[in-house]
């Protein structure tokens, strides 16, 4: 924040500096033999010159060189004036151009060379629609310039010195004005200093340009509202380089460059008309010298129109196919240039894979860390994808927290190579999630090339998809490599079946989401028990799948608010070898089939379907047991309302050592008091999105 005594400077430099033009035209030329106005212009203008020296000491710009450049400017320019006054007053010399006009057209150079050192430091990244429209602009003042100033110049018959010097002042201010409006339309701050800064430009350009029309005329004379003007813009380069945001205004800042807002594209549109107009301006007055002129810069404007509308199409393509948070390719351009990869890959033979990634347990780091630090680790996260994989592969963020990628070339062996690149390029290292924590953040990783024998891209992302959830299942961490082969296909359709069996289930005892979130509560305790990576899945797509059994069940018996009959107490017990044989028609899926099984077993041997005891019974059926019997007491059934925690809790404690295995009972509870299993919610919100993708 700027210090009081530093924004009274710049203000009193201004005041005093008002003051001072007042004085200019209050006093008289000459008190005695002391050009007392010449001083006083002259102190004006060197001012601004010391300003900017004093400026530089005060604020300490990191970037000082288009500053001493803007000062050694203003220098030249205050000795132009200190030449052109003692000439005009004290040696009464007149004549025109003078030497003072060598020192005026010699600071115009400095001028420029010194915006653009400070335009190439405030911007970080290349503008080309700024420069477009910048030069548009130009080309509509350099036409004004022509028909109202250039072109009657040439004219006049003058001598050539005289055109010379009268010429150089127009086009040094059209060179002038394509510096400031690239200035004016980049990137960077805008603040006090940036505006005081355009203002002693436009000073400039204006007074000049009145300046050569009165020259024209012959109605310029010394000491006019003009020097009124220039020492004004003299003044605003001053209080620029003493204003506190001056050390800051040639640094790159997140401030994005003017983009093609209404009144910018209302300013465009009109300049674009001004050739036409200019043309039956000359038409009305009976005069067709200037029509060769006009006629090259109604091309030129054309000519920039059209390329600046190309380039908007181009942004917009840009945009479609850009995530807007990776700055990565968009899940729409990949399944696009997947189609068209596939369909080459069938022609030619070449060799073509896909890797999809995902970020492990993203939830968990948007819980903890809030969604700002998500975000930042997804953009570090692409950034190091994107290194890995270099530019030549189509690298998109497919969803969330998932990433894509097409890999021409390569087989399955390569792309899995280069998975496990990925990979740990993107584990080697924390991540920042502020400024004072970082997390290690890990991928799972599937991959799937491309067989003939499969026509569409669809199959090949599927494919790599099942090989990225058995990376999940397996532990995460890992890349999985998948085929793309018709029995895998049907094997793919026979796992979502009974999935949408399991929900069916769910939404039957009015408990959607239940099977999903027993599947994800048991692969947390397989985890915190460091079962081998079998077991972890095994458990997980047991959990997902114990109640598949339960579609061949009437409705009556799975709505009954009363006690249950015998026979429907048989049916009900038989639930569990019915998913069992469901499941276990599905190829590896032995274990799962058996797990599902013996989920209803107990610890003390008076569960079913057989009556299994303590270790006989296999370890992931004992870890369902505790998570179905908790989604069981927290949710509302017919005949009862859902436990409270505390009352859940009771029932799960006093089941152990007989109906639970009591080590798993205590796991559970240390789990759930961390947070990390027990929320229905959160199964049944997953049930909601997976619905939703469907």
């Amino acid at each position: 924040m700027p210090t009081a005594g530093q924004n009274r400077l710049w203000i009193g430099y201004l005041l005093f500096g008002f003051l001072a033009v007042c004085a200019y035209y209050a006093l008289p030329i000459f008190v005695g033999t002391v050009p007392l106005r010449v001083i006083v212009y002259c102190a004006v203008s060197t001012s601004a010159a010391v300003a900017v020296w004093w400026g530089i000491r005060r604020n300490r710009p990191g970037k000082r060189a288009p500053w001493i450049v803007l000062g050694l400017s203003q220098v030249v320019y205050a000795l132009a004036d200190a030449t052109f006054y003692v000439s005009h007053y004290v040696l009464n010399e007149t004549r025109y151009p003078a030497v003072a006009d060598v020192f005026y057209l010699g600071h115009y150079p400095l001028v420029v060379v010194g915006l653009v050192v400070l335009i190439r430091q405030r911007r970080s990244d290349r503008d080309l629609p700024g420069l477009l429209d910048a030069v548009s602009l130009t080309v509509v003042a350099g036409l004004l310039s022509w028909v109202f100033v250039i072109g009657p110049q040439t004219r006049l018959g003058t001598s050539p010195l005289v055109e010379a010097a009268s010429l150089a002042y127009p086009l040094m201010d059209l060179v002038v004005l394509l510096a400031s409006l690239r200035l004016l339309f980049g990137a960077g701050r805008r603040d006090g200093s940036f505006v005081l800064l355009t203002a002693w430009l436009a000073a400039i350009m204006t007074a000049d340009t009145v300046y050569v029309l009165q020259r024209l005329d012959g109605t310029y004379a010394a000491g006019n509202f003009l020097d009124a003007v220039w020492l004004g813009g003299n003044l605003a380069l001053g209080a620029c380089a003493l204003h506190p945001a001056m050390g800051r205004i040639a640094q790159p800042a997140e401030v994005p460059a003017l983009r093609l807002s209404w009144p910018r594209l209302a300013v465009l549109s009109a300049g674009a008309l001004i050739g036409p107009l200019l043309l039956l301006f000359q038409h009305a007055r009976g005069m067709e010298q200037d029509v060769p002129v006009i006629a090259i810069g109604c091309a030129l404007l054309f000519a920039l129109t059209a390329t600046r509308l190309a380039g908007l199409a181009v942004d917009q393509r840009r945009l479609a196919i850009t995530d807007a948070l990776t700055r990565l390719r968009s899940r729409r351009y990949f399944e696009g240039r997947l189609a068209e990869d596939v369909a080459r890959a069938r022609r030619t033979g070449v060799p073509l894979a896909v890797v999809i990634l995902d970020v492990d347990r993203f939830k968990a780091i948007n819980d903890r860390y809030g969604h700002p630090a998500g975000d930042r680790v997804l953009v570090e996260v692409a950034d190091r994808l994107r290194a890995v994989a270099g530019p030549d592969l189509v690298l998109a963020r497919y969803g969330g927290e998932e990433f894509a990628l097409i890999v021409t070339g390569a087989d399955a062996g390569n792309s899995t190579r280069l998975a496990e690149e990925l990979r740990h390029g993107v584990a080697c290292r924390p991540i920042a999630v502020s400024d004072r924590r970082s997390v290690t953040v890990t991928l799972s990783a599937g991959t799937a090339a491309f067989a003939s024998h499969h026509c569409t891209a669809s199959a090949l992302v599927s494919a790599a998809d099942r090989a990225l959830y058995l990376a999940k299942d397996l532990g995460r961490d890992r890349a999985v490599a998948g085929g793309t082969s018709i029995a895998e296909h049907r094997e793919d359709v026979a796992v979502d079946y009974l999935n949408q069996v399991a929900d069916l289930v769910d939404l039957r005892v009015a408990s959607p989401g239940r099977s999903l979130a027993i599947a994800e509560w048991a692969r947390t305790v397989a985890e915190r028990l460091r079962c081998d990576p079998a077991q972890i899945r095994t458990a997980h797509r047991a959990g997902r799948l114990l109640d598949v059994g339960m579609i061949v069940l009437p409705d009556d018996l799975l709505t009954e608010s009363g006690p249950l009959t015998d026979q429907q107490w048989h049916l009900l017990h038989e639930h569990p070898d019915s998913g069992a044989r469901m499941v276990g028609v599905l190829p590896d899926h032995a274990d799962v089939a058996e797990v599902i099984r013996q989920h209803h077993e107990r610890w003390d041997g008076a569960g079913y379907p057989n009556g299994l005891t303590r270790d006989s019974i296999r370890l992931e059926a004992r870890i369902l047991s505790v998570c179905d019997a908790w989604a069981a007491m927290c949710a509302d059934r017919p005949h009862r309302r859902a436990l409270t925690h505390e009352q859940a809790v009771r029932e799960l404690r006093s089941g152990r050592g007989a109906r639970f295995d009591p080590e798993l009972v205590d796991v559970f509870l240390e789990l759930l008091a961390e947070g990390t299993v027990g929320d229905l919610v959160a199964g049944a919100a997953g049930a909601r999105e997976g619905s939703a993708l469907s």
